[in-house]
């Protein structure tokens, strides 16, 4: 049986207002499990990426934008510098 329009629209309205996690990726490496054991507080991880280079926003862990760092009062933000073009999985 067909669902009317309606029944589509409050659907697709229903699956909007879903909730999932954001996450905003400033830098990823392959590291040793021997190198995490070894960490400590002070410890300091060094990565290839440039403090310039953009930031990855992903949701539910797919990437959707890129962008830069800003700072909203005593807190971090991400300004949205470009869309991602979503893969077809």
């Amino acid at each position: 049986m067909d669902p009317s329009p309606i029944d589509s629209s409050r659907y697709r309205q229903g699956v909007l207002k879903i909730q999932t996690d954001v996450s905003v990726t400033l830098a990823r490496q392959n590291v040793s499990l021997q190198k995490v054991l070894a960490l400590v507080p002070g410890s300091m991880l060094i990565f290839d990426k440039h403090y310039a280079e953009p930031l990855l926003l992903e949701a539910a862990g797919h990437p959707i934008a890129t962008g830069e760092t800003v700072k909203v009062g005593d807190k971090f933000g991400i300004r949205i510098l470009q869309l991602v073009q979503p893969t077809e999985e």
